[in-house]
């Protein structure tokens, strides 16, 4: 009997309406746990890769965690996988909330959805399997209301994640959204316009009481206690603040990016528009938590500025926060909140959408685009209505927001040679707001992440300023944060450790919980009966960072593409306390290249494929 996954996926071709399970060998679940690990072995030994993410063949798989939907703190997170159409390479989106764990509930370790409906269609799940419905009165409305819509015609406890216009419209860096105004994002790459493109606005989930047995309840149940109270003592910033109480410590250690990244310190601004200053303000309605988390970093805020003033939605992250604010010159929390809420309506990702603001706003100021381009709008450095403005624009794929739909990189060519300067990206998706030039280590991170700059594939900031101890992963606690100095070793330690918590289920957010790999191997072994070790985990996270670089590999990516923008490479912040680092990328990716066993070209070596058990594809 199988603990803790069903062993079965579903498969659903909207062009055909035709459905059928698939059992997956039960081996591959200890391989690859989960979420985007098994997604990816899937997508890789399948020979998905060369296919286009809007061709109808292309497959849009959907993985919650193996944990996911057990009583294991934050198991509440699910993958989003496939070909990203802004990039075209491996892209995936992991998400929290309630809905992952609902997936789970009815019956399937995963989703793999191909084929492109004839008319716009929703999917809906339950315990008894899985309907394609008519979502014409849907296709139009924003993710809010396309929620609501589904609640209103389904009883019981129905949790949605859907598309906005923006996905319709096929914007490149379209969100996934879920559950409308309490909001959660698989926000990166661009997977909403692959469900735009298939003509499916909406996956609804009901939460049943199905889940796969646990091999040892008693054990996990103790576990989970022991790890609480450490949990709530150390989470109690987020659980108050949620991530935008980090917005001055974050200016403070020169890691926020101000200005379109050409900024060194913004204090007062930073001060004005941090989750500290918006709960002194009453911006604040209510705190709230995704399934099984005990942090509750969700922080509702009240929308007092833009179209829709008045109302009361899923309040601003750091990122957010950074984007809006920071990089925009924005001090007026207001706007970052409606901005925040506008994008989330529309399904836009607000770090790719934000890059594409102060991207706009940096051309306007060079003169590189002129009223004639901007049909109006004030795209000065601070303009909030400018900002909002933009927004639907690019959602809506109309004026300036046509080019800026296609995300920086490629908008960047629409605009001449000299606006290749004003962005920051690799791979092709907009960098995440952590400076590497502050915290050098991520600029390694952002250079070899598998889905482009992304600091949620390394975290290593949390390292290099002690949040949390690199000894907890075997490695030296201090570094000099701007130096080269066991860099490598601490980007490729933690990239594996990342992977880890997508394939699992977890939050990541419990790097701050101190949570250690040989913590999360004994719920793994609760769960399933593995009896699983640290070293097996830590392995299991080197192979799935790994399989992932040969899908990309596959597509042609090498050396020559773990590359950051010359804006964080060239230009130093001049002020604030990143003033004069930049980092040495060169040297620290060979001797990164090194610990990984890849060749000096980036590429995995067959002795290391071969150790990891994935030359079965090569």
């Amino acid at each position: 009997m199988n603990c803790g996954f069903y062993g079965k996926v579903l498969e659903i071709d909207l062009g055909t309406a035709q459905m059928k399970e698939t059992v997956l060998p039960a081996g591959d679940y200890r391989l690859y746990p989960g979420g985007s690990g098994l997604a990816a072995k899937i997508f890789f030994e399948r020979g998905y890769c060369h296919i286009d993410p809007f061709d109808e063949a292309a497959p849009l798989l959907i993985f919650p965690g193996l944990l996911t939907g057990q009583r294991v703190p934050t198991a509440c997170k699910g993958s989003f996988c496939g070909l990203s159409p802004a990039t075209g390479i491996w892209a995936e989106a992991t998400v929290g909330g309630y809905w992952p764990a609902a997936l789970k509930t009815c019956g399937y370790d995963g989703l793999i959805i191909t084929g492109r409906s004839r008319r716009p269609v929703y999917l809906y799940l339950d315990g008894g399997g899985a309907e394609i419905r008519d979502a014409a009165a849907l296709w139009g409305e924003d993710a809010y209301a396309t929620r609501e819509l589904i609640c209103d015609v389904q009883a019981g406890a129905i949790h949605v994640a859907a598309i906005g216009p923006a996905g319709e419209n096929k914007v490149l860096f379209a969100s996934i959204m879920i559950d409308g105004a309490d909001a959660r994002a698989a926000g990166r790459c661009g997977l909403g316009a692959i469900m735009g493109a298939k003509n499916l606005k909406a996956i609804a989930a009901a939460r049943v009481s199905t889940m796969p047995p646990v091999a040892d309840a008693a054990a996990l149940a103790g576990a989970r206690k022991a790890i609480m109270p450490r949990l709530r003592e150390k989470m109690k910033g987020l659980t108050e603040y949620g991530t935008a109480g980090g917005v001055q410590a974050v200016e403070r250690s020169g890691d926020l990016p101000i200005r379109n990244w050409t900024g060194g310190s913004w204090a007062e601004g930073a001060a004005l528009v941090s989750g500290q200053a918006m709960a002194e303000a009453g911006l604040r309605a209510k705190h709230y938590a995704c399934f099984s988390c005990p942090i509750r970093c969700g922080k509702d805020m009240k929308v007092a500025i833009g179209p829709y003033r008045g109302t009361v939605s899923s309040g601003p992250e750091y990122e957010t926060i950074a984007g809006f604010g920071a990089l925009c010159l924005n001090d007026d929390p207001n706007y970052i909140i409606a901005a925040n809420d506008l994008c989330n309506r529309l399904g836009l990702d607000t770090i790719s959408t934000a890059s594409a603001v102060a991207f706009a706003m940096e051309l306007f100021e060079h003169g590189l685009i002129g009223p004639a381009e901007c049909g109006g709008l004030d795209l000065r450095w601070g303009s909030g209505e400018g900002m909002l403005a933009l927004i639907s624009l690019i959602a809506r794929r109309e004026g300036l927001g046509k080019p800026l739909s296609l995300g920086v990189k490629k908008a960047a060519a629409h605009f001449g040679p000299l606006a290749r300067e004003f962005i920051a990206e690799s791979k092709g998706l907009e960098t995440a707001f952590h400076d590497p030039r502050a915290f050098t280590s991520m600029a390694l991170v952002y250079a070899t992440g598998n889905r482009g700059a992304c600091h949620l594939e390394g975290l290593t900031y949390f390292n290099e300023n002690r949040a949390f101890p690199a000894s907890l992963i075997g490695l030296p606690d201090r570094y000099d944060p701007h130096g080269s100095e066991g860099k490598a070793a601490l980007a490729k330690r933690m990239q594996d450790y990342m992977s880890l918590f997508n394939a699992l289920g977890l939050c990541k957010l419990l790097v701050r919980g101190h949570v250690t790999a040989a913590e999360m191997a004994s719920w793994l072994s609760a769960v399933t009966g593995w009896k699983v070790s640290e070293a097996e985990l830590w392995e299991t996270g080197e192979r799935l960072f790994n399989l992932k670089r040969l899908i990309n590999g596959a597509l042609g990516l090498s050396r020559k593409d773990d590359l950051l923008s010359p804006r964080l490479l060239a230009h130093d912040r001049r002020e604030g306390a990143a003033a004069g680092s930049l980092p040495h990328l060169g040297k620290m990716l060979a001797r990164y290249y090194e610990l990984r066993g890849w060749t000096a070209e980036g590429i995995p070596a067959p002795e290391t494929l071969a150790r990891l058990g994935l030359d079965f594809g090569v």
